[in-house]
């Protein structure tokens, strides 16, 4: 696993820019609220502690992660956003659905970055079980959250 050995929640904060003055969009699957929260928590509080304001941070909740690529786009279009984060988890099941939701959202963020000029980051786990969720949202790997969060300022610097 690529997280065997990292720690998703370590940064170096002195080779991060100062996320102050910089608007963030976090759009959040309610599916898998459990973790997907764990995962904005690791999100906000790394934007916070690099410079970012609260009244500079949007969040919006979607139902599942397949939405995530819409809320995304509709935060572009209704906030002067500098960068979106999509932060969902799929946990895979006994039907092929996981493979379409996980490949759905992967390509649909994806071109949300190739045809907008604002940085939208992937923070979609796609586990196989629930313990490999807490695991990177919070737990014995870090949080994803922030690393997404540290990769969201370094883009929307990048894109300014």
């Amino acid at each position: 696993m690529a997280t065997k050995n990292k720690n998703l929640s370590a940064y170096d904060k002195t080779t991060i820019p100062n996320a102050n003055g910089l608007r963030f969009g976090i759009v959040v699957s309610e599916w898998n609220s459990e973790i997907t929260e764990g995962l904005y928590s690791g999100a906000i509080d790394a934007l916070l502690d690099c410079g970012a304001q609260e009244a500079d941070i949007v969040r919006w909740n979607v139902p599942g992660s397949f939405e995530l690529t819409f809320g995304s786009k509709k935060m572009i279009e209704t906030h002067k956003i500098d960068a979106v984060i999509a932060i969902g988890s799929v946990i895979q099941g006994e039907t092929k659905h996981f493979d379409f939701v996980c490949e759905a959202t992967a390509q649909g963020i994806k071109d949300l970055n190739v045809i907008t000029n604002v940085p939208v980051i992937f923070c979609v786990l796609t586990d196989n079980n629930i313990q490999q969720s807490i695991d990177r949202s919070g737990g014995k790997h870090g949080n994803k959250g922030t690393e997404a969060a540290i990769a969201a300022i370094k883009m929307a610097v990048l894109g300014s």
